[in-house]
C-alpha cells in the first residue's frame, strides 16, 4: 500500500491547498459537495492506484498513468466551430455542451429551443443555481468505492455535463456532450463529471464524445457519467472514444433503472493509446430491459479493455450485450462482461456476447464473460469467440472476382456493421459506418 501511496499524484495533487484549487468553476455549491470531494480523496489516497494484483485490472496495466507528472489544465484552447464541424454528425443545430481541455466553451455550445422544463447545462451552473436534484444523484450510483479511478475523478472534477427531463418530455434531437482535448492539453489531466437524469415516461437521445482535436500529444482524460431512469423512460446513449493515440483514457458509466425503463447503450472505442471503460447497470425493478452493444477498433500498441457489469436485481427483467472487437498489429484487448443475478430476480432473460477478429499474428484478446446466477427459472447465455476471418466467407468473396485484400477489408467491416447497425438515430449510424469504413481501408459506397 505504501508503494502505491507514493505515486506522484497522491502526493502533488492531494495538497492542503486542493479544496481551494477546484473551488473556481463550483464556487457557491453547498458544503456537501466539498465533503464529498474531500471523502473522495482521502479514499483514493487510501487505496492508490490499482495494480496487477488487482484482478480487476491485471490485464490492463495502468503504470504510464500513475507514474506520470500530470499536470492542472493551463487553460481552454481556442478552437473554431469549422474545425469542431467534422463531429457534428453534419448536425449542427442539435443541442451541444462542449468542453475544451476541460473547460467549458460556451461559443462553441448550443442549447436551443428544449421541450419545457428540459434542462441541459453545465453541471457546474446546476450546483450554483440548484443542487438539490443534482445532490439527490450525483455520486450515489459511480460511488467512491467503486474504482481507484472513480475516486479520483470525485475528488477533482471542477465541471461537466448535467441533463434532466421532467416526467413525460421528450428531446427530438439527440443531445451531444463533446469533450475535446488539443494539443494544448499535452502532460495534463481532467475529469469530467456529467449527470442525465431521465424522468417518467420521458425519451431522449444522448450522444458523448471524446476527440483529439490538432497535434497528438500525451494527455489523461478521467470521465465518470452517472444515467438515472425512472420508471418507462427510455433512452439511447451513445459513446465515441477518439482521442489522440499518444493519450490514456479510463472512463465509468453507471445506469440505474427504474420499473418499466428502456437503457440502450452503443460504445465505439478507437482512440487513445490506453483506454478502458466501465459500464455498470442495475436494472433495479421489474420489466427493465437493458440492450449493451460496443465495438472497439485497434492497431499499433493500443489496449483497449471494456468491463461491464448488468446487475439484475428484480424479476422479469431483460439484457441483451453484444461487443466486438477488431485488432491489428501488435495491440491488446480485454473484455470482461458479468451478469449478476440475484434470487429473487426470477424469469431473468439475459444474453451476453463477445467477438474478436484479428487481423494479425502479433494481437491478443483477454476475454472473460461471466454469469453469477442465484435464481432457478432464468434463461441466461453467455459466450466468446477469438479467431481470423473465415475462410470460406473469404473463399467466396474472392470466386465473384473481388481481390484478395479488399475481400478481407469488406469481411471484415461486415463483422463491425452488424453492430453499427443498432445505432438508432440515423446521422449518428451513417458517420460511424463511415468512420469505420475509412479506419479499415474499404471504400464508401
Amino acid at each position: 500500500m505504501a508503494r502505491r501511496r507514493g505515486s506522484y499524484l497522491v502526493k502533488q495533487l492531494y495538497r492542503e491547498d486542493t479544496a481551494e484549487q477546484r473551488s473556481t468553476a463550483t464556487a457557491g455549491a453547498a458544503e456537501w459537495l466539498d465533503q464529498l470531494q474531500s471523502r473522495a480523496a482521502e479514499r483514493f489516497v487510501e487505496t492508490g492506484f490499482p495494480t496487477s494484483r488487482d484482478e480487476e485490472w491485471r490485464f490492463t496495466p495502468v503504470g504510464p498513468i500513475a507514474k506520470t507528472a500530470w499536470q492542472e489544465p493551463a487553460g481552454s484552447s481556442s478552437l473554431s466551430l469549422d474545425e469542431l464541424k467534422p463531429f457534428l454528425f453534419g448536425q449542427p443545430d442539435w443541442p451541444r455542451l462542449v468542453f475544451i481541455n476541460g473547460f467549458f466553451d460556451e461559443a462553441l455550445s448550443f442549447v436551443g429551443a428544449l421541450p419545457r422544463g428540459v434542462t441541459v447545462s453545465r453541471l457546474a451552473e446546476a450546483l450554483r443555481k440548484d443542487g438539490s436534484s443534482v445532490r439527490s444523484h450525483l455520486g450515489r450510483y459511480g460511488t467512491i468505492d467503486t474504482s481507484a479511478f472513480t475516486a479520483f475523478n470525485t475528488a477533482r472534477f471542477t465541471d461537466g455535463a448535467f441533463i434532466a427531463l421532467p416526467a413525460n418530455a421528450q428531446v427530438r434531437d439527440p443531445i451531444h456532450l463533446i469533450f475535446v482535448s488539443t494539443s494544448a492539453s499535452a502532460g495534463s489531466a481532467v475529469h469530467p463529471r456529467s449527470l442525465v437524469l431521465v424522468g417518467q415516461g420521458a425519451r431522449a437521445s444522448v450522444l458523448e464524445s471524446y476527440l483529439g482535436i490538432g497535434a497528438a500529444r500525451a494527455s489523461f482524460t478521467n470521465p465518470v457519467t452517472e444515467v438515472v431512469l425512472g420508471p418507462n423512460a427510455w433512452l439511447e446513449h451513445t459513446r465515441i472514444q477518439r482521442e489522440s493515440e499518444t493519450a490514456y483514457h479510463i472512463g465509468a458509466t453507471h445506469v440505474h433503472q427504474s420499473r418499466d425503463s428502456h437503457y440502450r447503450s452503443f460504445s465505439l472505442a478507437m482512440g487513445a493509446a490506453l483506454a478502458r471503460h466501465n459500464l455498470h447497470a442495475r436494472l433495479d425493478a421489474e420489466n427493465v430491459e437493458t440492450l449493451l452493444y460496443g465495438l472497439y477498433l485497434t492497431r499499433g500498441n493500443q489496449l483497449v479493455d471494456n468491463h461491464t457489469a448488468i446487475y439484475h436485481d428484480q424479476p422479469n427483467c431483460r439484457s441483451w450485450e453484444v461487443y466486438k472487437g477488431i485488432l491489428d498489429g501488435r495491440s491488446r484487448a480485454v473484455f470482461n462482461g458479468k451478469v449478476f443475478v440475484k434470487p429473487e430476480a426470477q424469469k431473468t432473460d439475459a444474453k451476453q456476447t463477445n467477438r474478436n477478429l484479428l487481423l494479425t499474428d502479433h494481437t491478443r484478446v483477454d476475454t472473460k464473460p461471466q454469469l453469477e446466477i442465484f435464481a432457478d427459472d432464468v434463461k441466461c447465455t453467455h459466450g466468446a469467440t477469438v479467431g481470423r476471418l473465415d475462410d470460406i466467407a473469404l473463399f467466396y468473396t474472392r470466386s465473384r472476382g473481388v481481390p484478395a485484400a479488399e475481400a478481407q477489408r469488406l469481411l471484415t467491416y461486415a463483422f463491425a456493421a452488424e453492430v453499427i447497425e443498432e445505432v438508432v438515430v440515423d446521422p449518428v449510424r451513417l458517420e460511424l459506418e463511415n468512420l469505420v469504413r475509412h479506419r479499415l481501408g474499404v471504400e464508401s459506397t
